[in-house]
């Protein structure tokens, strides 16, 4: 297999921090330092001319002259009403927000009024220096009795992100996560057609959906889901390599919903939990290897010469 950390250049080595300054709640200032939490795994592929090893690249042309343009000579610009406000660097940078090493806690609020669609990207929040680690300690030990989230705002790369913090009891660690603003979350109403609103279901239906999500209900186990599309990629990239074919298989044909109780009960079947499921459950007893035959001719054997001596 290709190991696409190796591809993208990941190492193995102590995380750095990308950010650094202070967390502060009231007049408690804890110096952090901000962790990437995630890493990126997915296989980038480069482009190359069909039959050579020349890579392709792109240049940033004048689409009028079809002359290439040095980037000192590109200035960015906004089409409003028809017409184009074209702003320099040195412009833009009066809209920059107040650079500032400070995370402000302004509230905690409780987790679940959040909805997870406003989170984004997940960082790690670490205490800087001996010095911090007790209050930083305290406030995540707080935080885990009272079951409340920090929100706050943070400046990272000319960028304001409104922030949320709270605590990861079993890894002693807080957990920062960048949020979308309230008007950069559409709204499902105005966006999207056929919006089930006035949807009405009997009894039954409801019964058949209930046990069907019964039957399919897990304890959270993260190790269970994999990424199986990058895996078949390395796969790919393995076999190319060794010069082997690649074959392309042709999924199965969708199955059509004609009627959705009986897609629901035969769901629930297939779950194991139907009124039929009784076959489908029962386990087929498998024959018996030679060593396990071996070893109940050995345990027998005694046994009948026993019965045949008292008879």
């Amino acid at each position: 297999m290709v190991d696409p950390a190796h591809e993208l250049g990941k190492t193995t080595g102590m995380a750095r921090a990308i950010w650094s300054g202070s967390l502060s709640f009231g007049l408690v200032n804890i110096p952090v330092g901000l962790y990437s939490a995630t890493q990126d795994k997915t296989i980038h592929f480069n482009q190359f001319e069909n039959g050579t090893l020349d890579r392709i690249r792109y240049k940033k042309v004048n689409e009028r002259t079809g002359r290439e343009v040095d980037n000192a000579q590109i200035v960015r610009g906004f089409s409003l009403d028809g017409e184009v406000v074209q702003l320099s660097d040195d412009e833009l940078a009066a809209a920059d927000p107040e650079r500032s090493r400070n995370i402000a806690i302004l509230d905690f609020v409780e987790a679940s009024e959040i909805d997870p669609l406003y989170y984004r990207n997940g960082y790690y929040l670490a205490p800087q220096g001996e010095g911090a680690r007790r209050a930083y300690a305290l406030l995540q030990e707080a935080m885990g009795h009272e079951a409340k989230v920090a929100v706050a705002t943070l400046v990272m790369r000319n960028k304001e992100y409104l922030v949320t913090i709270r605590p990861a009891p079993r890894d002693h660690v807080l957990i920062l996560q960048t949020m979308y603003f309230p008007d950069e979350v559409r709204s499902p109403r105005e966006e999207l057609p056929n919006i089930p609103a006035e949807e009405t279901f009997q009894e039954r239906e409801l019964a058949i959906a209930n046990q069907l999500i019964e039957a399919m209900t897990a304890p959270w186990v993260v190790e269970n889901y994999r990424d199986t599309h990058r895996e078949r990629v390395e796969g790919l990239i393995a076999s190319k390599r060794e010069g082997r074919e690649i074959v392309l298989e042709v999924p199965p044909p969708a199955p059509k919903v004609v009627d959705l109780m009986a897609a629901l009960e035969a769901s629930v079947k297939a779950a194991g939990k139907g009124p039929d499921s009784t076959k489908a459950t029962t386990k087929a007893k498998k024959p018996p290897t030679r060593a396990n035959a071996a070893r109940k001719e050995a345990t027998e054997a005694p046994k009948r010469a026993t019965r045949k001596r008292a008879s």
